[in-house]
């Protein structure tokens, strides 16, 4: 006899998540994705692996992933709504053997669709795992801060990552590699998805200026940490910017000593010391 899915951990993460990414105004509407790799002794207590709902065919090689089992967010889904109706919001998908489609084998109960940003995942993916064994999250959202400093700050990598370093001292900390930065480009392309891929070859943040951001991890908390961390120093910068500018930081100096004493190695070319 299975288990009810809707109690299963990887469920609970979910519609959590989800739930706090809509309150906290980073997934309005319909924006954002986030999608999770799964294994089949997550799964096999709560699903027939056998049984196949649908079979949706995809425009993009995913054969890297062949055989991978995900669940992610819906097209054209409300997080907001996830909570209350988890089988209608999100689906749990196996990528096909030959990597050209993916099987529903749960959820999507209205004939929905895996988002639209799912081979931009998948590419990501597909990159984290080349890099981190131990990668299975991804998460798109639309923090507000972060995209409005990408109206107000130059957008090279370098100059980015030390002001968010600046602004918060557990920035550096958390993401010593910095944040990767693409040019603004159309949504749901395979080109952005290629575009963000590279980047998240050496980093686990790509903004899209304008947009939103990309996080990459292990576990759904380092994700949704990993975005939250950055989140708070873009929103301090907007405070400072709000409050005059910058008066005094921490020096690269200081930030070097954080690094050594946490024993993180940051970017290299961030910090002049």
């Amino acid at each position: 006899m299975m288990l009810d899915i809707l109690t299963a951990p990887f469920m609970k993460e979910m519609t959590k998540t989800t739930s706090n990414l809509y309150r906290l105004g980073w997934d309005e509407r319909n924006g954002g994705n986030i999608s999770y790799l799964l294994n089949e002794e997550e799964l096999a207590p709560y699903l027939d692996l056998n049984s196949v709902r649908r079979v949706v065919p995809m425009n993009f090689d995913a054969s890297a992933l062949a055989g991978c089992y995900f669940i992610v967010t819906g097209s054209g889904k409300y997080f907001k709504n996830v909570i209350d109706a988890p089988a209608l919001n999100l689906g749990i998908i196996r990528i096909a053997k030959d990597g050209r489609a993916y099987e529903l084998l749960w959820g999507f109960e209205d004939g929905g669709l895996a988002t639209s940003e799912l081979p931009t995942h998948l590419m990501n993916h597909t990159k984290r795992l080349s890099v981190d064994p131990t990668h299975r999250v991804i998460i798109h959202c639309h923090a507000t801060h972060l995209i409005a400093m990408t109206f107000t700050h130059d957008l090279d990598e370098v100059e980015f990552t030390r002001t968010l370093w600046q602004m918060c001292t557990e920035c550096l900390v958390v993401f010593p590699e910095g944040v990767g930065i693409i040019p603004w480009m159309v949504p749901g392309t395979d080109s952005i998805g290629k575009a963000t891929a590279e980047k998240m070859a050496d980093m686990r943040i790509v903004l899209w200026p304008h947009h939103g951001i990309f996080g990459a991890g292990p576990t759904m908390d380092d994700t949704f940490g990993l975005i939250e961390t950055a989140e708070k120093g873009a929103e301090v910068y907007t405070a400072v910017c709000s409050q005059g500018g910058i008066k005094q930081t921490i020096t690269d100096r200081q930030l070097q000593d954080l690094a050594d004493a946490f024993q993180v190695t940051p970017r290299a070319g961030v910090l002049h010391v």
